[in-house]
């Protein structure tokens, strides 16, 4: 389970930029086999991401705060900084 909540926090941050709309919208993306069906709602303040890892149906609910991150996921509970977002720069010729 520690190695499903470390996968999907990192991977639902390096998506950060798709929790910026203000709408609870399902989104879904998958990343090493793992689909992630999700909805993103704003309540002032806090950033509220709840959905499910499939397969194996594991539910996670993470709140979003004052530059932290609280919340479950597939059972345990995690609590971690929001990651900095670091510029890509991509090469060209």
């Amino acid at each position: 389970m520690t190695r499903f909540t470390i996968a999907l926090a990192a991977t639902l941050f390096a998506a950060a930029p798709a929790f910026a709309a203000d709408n609870a919208d399902a989104r879904s993306f998958t990343r090493d086999g793992v689909t992630y069906t999700y909805t993103s709602t704003v309540k002032g303040d806090v950033q509220i991401l709840e959905g499910v890892a499939k397969p194996g149906n594991q539910n996670f609910r993470l709140v979003v705060r004052n530059g932290w991150v609280d919340g479950n996921a597939a059972g345990t509970r995690v609590s971690f900084r929001v990651p900095k977002v670091t510029k890509v720069q991509v090469a060209s010729r």
